[in-house]
């Protein structure tokens, strides 16, 4: 069963996230919180496996409580809602981290599976959301100098990396270079943990700055 803990100001979207994850067999609404701070508290409390964060709230904001949550509670998940699709606060949630990010309006059915997606491990983003993100964000910054932590990559984490920029999941990965599951899954692990990164909304972002993928391709 996942246990998921509801974070929006506006109790009639929590009532209608509730019923729609209750009456799935593995989801279970274990809290619900009206801002920020009461989601800490609450994450504190219960240890629900995945957070639905509202980002902007009263008192603390989304951003803010995600970042709070995430350092003191590796486990614990967060999929960032928003109402607006250019959210200037997107990217600033995943860099908090964030495990993926869905407008309000998506359906019933994205909304359940984005909360299994985030709780196996994997990055949640609305494709039409992230086209947008690459096109205002991405192509709007300069790309950066690689980060020192690039230098120490293997040349098949580098490449793994590239690949999962480009969307692909452990399987593709695995197909592509011909490799056992497993092993793209090691290397993964090894590239994660060499850039600091907890997820691979993360590390698309370092994949984006350094330049080693470019919208489009």
């Amino acid at each position: 069963m996942i246990k998921v803990l509801l974070v929006d100001d506006h109790a009639l979207v929590r009532t209608g996230f509730r019923l729609m994850l209750d009456a799935q067999p593995d989801l279970s609404v274990v809290g619900e919180a009206a801002d920020g701070g009461q989601a800490v508290e609450l994450s504190r409390r219960l240890r629900p496996d995945v957070v639905l964060m509202d980002l902007h709230m009263p008192d603390m904001d989304g951003v803010r409580a995600t970042e709070l949550i995430t350092s003191e509670l590796p486990d614990v998940r967060v999929l960032a809602l928003s109402t607006f699709d250019l959210d200037e606060n997107v990217v600033a949630a995943l860099r908090a981290g964030a495990d993926g990010f869905l407008p309000k309006d998506v359906s019933p059915e994205e909304l359940i599976e984005g909360v299994r997606v985030v709780h196996r491990g994997e990055s949640a983003v609305a494709p039409r959301l992230l086209t947008r993100l690459i096109g205002t964000y991405v192509r709007a910054t300069p790309p950066r100098p690689a980060p020192t932590t690039l230098a120490g990559l293997t040349d098949r984490e580098r490449e793994i990396l590239v690949l999962i920029a480009r969307g692909r999941s452990n399987a593709e990965i695995a197909e592509g270079l011909a490799v056992s599951p497993s092993t793209v899954k090691n290397h993964v692990t090894s590239l994660f943990a060499k850039l600091g990164v907890r997820d691979r909304a993360q590390a698309v972002i370092i994949a984006y700055e350094a330049a080693l993928i470019r919208p489009g391709e």
